[in-house]
């Protein structure tokens, strides 16, 4: 009987868990809530991943079956090597697997995009961080503490720009706008004024501007130029951890993969695709960017599979069906 593998890409927005087999075969795959560890602490985030892996077990009716011989988390917000032990003591005090790896979610693009097994990654999610790994194993990443260690970028960064940009617009201080138009009516209110009071009272929680962003980016496409200028950062951003990666890493004279990952890298931006490819040409000619065409999970589960000693064939399988499935709905439940 083929030993069981878990692979969780644990995002800030939503956790990815997929439940397989090492003959290739996906089980389940359910989706929960972000992986904030720095809000809520470790012991919370490890308790809901290891409710969210029975749920998996549970939908594969397998809750009463064997146990989960590998399980391989790559968690947003866990940046540091205590933050990485500390997650992998608690899962596996909590038993979710036989053997318990924790690695970041960057990793996971990583995994998933370059076959290499090595290379630059960046996840531009709800938040964004990156890092390189060389051929010879080495790796570097940043500390990614948010506005602290000047990081800025990521889905919820572009829709706080486009909200800002809007009410100076509105105000003044800023260029006219289409953003001024196109934002509030998400939230069904009439005015950028009014989503920002709304969100100072705490009726709009913070987290939930992350839904402006695809707005900010339509609007760019439409030719706004002040939605422009917030893709165009974006981009500069992507090119500034990208080309600091391979300088420390040694890599700007080694062809290498840059694999562009998470929800406002893979959903078809255009623009900010264009502008990556144009300023790695100048500056990074050897880099080879592209775009996953997976969700990160199915680079989470491969490195499971290979810990458990799985075959290739088997880690191309379930690629290939992780790849053709439609991510599952949120479970309602909190966890």
């Amino acid at each position: 009987m083929p030993d069981l593998v878990m692979g969780v890409d644990g995002g800030n927005s939503k956790t990815d868990l997929v439940l397989a087999d090492t003959e290739g075969q996906l089980l389940a795959w359910v989706r929960g809530r972000g992986t904030r560890p720095h809000h809520e602490g470790m012991r919370v985030t490890t308790e809901r991943l290891a409710h969210l892996g029975c749920r998996a077990l549970a939908t594969a009716g397998l809750d009463a079956g064997p146990p989960v011989a590998v399980a391989a988390y790559f968690l947003a917000n866990v940046d540091r090597r205590a933050q990485e032990r500390s997650a992998r003591d608690d899962l596996t005090a909590l038993e979710v697997a036989d053997h318990v790896l924790v690695r970041n979610d960057t990793l996971a693009v990583l995994q998933a995009g370059a076959p290499e097994g090595w290379g630059v990654a960046v996840v531009s999610g709800a938040g964004i961080n990156a890092a390189g790994v060389h051929p010879e194993g080495r790796s570097a990443r940043f500390l990614s503490l948010g506005e602290i260690t000047g990081d800025w970028g990521g889905g919820l960064a572009v829709a706080r720009a486009g909200l800002g940009a809007a009410v100076r617009a509105g105000d003044g201080r800023g260029p006219a706008t289409g953003l001024r138009r196109e934002l509030p009516g998400h939230f069904g209110l009439a005015s950028v004024e009014a989503v920002a009071l709304a969100v100072s009272r705490g009726e709009i929680a913070v987290e939930a501007l992350h839904g402006l962003a695809p707005l900010v980016f339509a609007t760019a496409a439409g030719g706004d130029p002040v939605a422009r200028g917030i893709v165009i950062r974006l981009g500069d951003e992507i090119l500034a951890m990208v080309t600091a990666l391979l300088r420390r890493l040694r890599l700007l004279r080694t062809t290498t993969p840059v694999v562009l990952g998470g929800g406002t890298l893979q959903h078809g931006q255009t623009m900010l695709h264009d502008h990556i490819r144009e300023r790695l040409a100048a500056e990074a000619p050897r880099a080879e960017p592209r775009v996953l065409d997976v969700p990160p999970v199915a680079g989470a589960v491969a490195e499971a599979l290979r810990e458990a000693g799985a075959s290739e064939d088997a880690r191309r399988r379930l690629r290939k069906t992780i790849a053709g499935m439609r991510p599952p709905t949120p479970v309602q439940d909190g966890i």
